[in-house]
């Protein structure tokens, strides 16, 4: 099975999380461990709506990274 990156945002008072590779795909939850249990069903749901519909699946291609800021002079 193939694996989405996700990105998870956390605001005032709930956390946000959407897939990159697949546009419209997000959740919100309370947690972060309640979004992340809310955007695996989403990336489920997701993907078996694009296949019932006859549309292609696109594969994971997002590859996330944390970078460090380059020193500004």
């Amino acid at each position: 099975m193939s694996k989405y990156a996700v990105v998870i945002e956390k605001s005032e008072d709930s956390y946000g999380a959407y897939v990159p590779d697949l546009p419209g795909c997000v959740a919100v939850g309370r947690s972060k461990a309640e979004v992340q249990s809310l955007i695996a069903e989403a990336i489920a749901l997701h993907i078996e709506s694009l296949r019932e519909h006859g549309n292609p699946v696109p594969q994971p291609s997002s590859a996330v990274e944390y970078i460090e800021p380059a020193a500004v002079a």
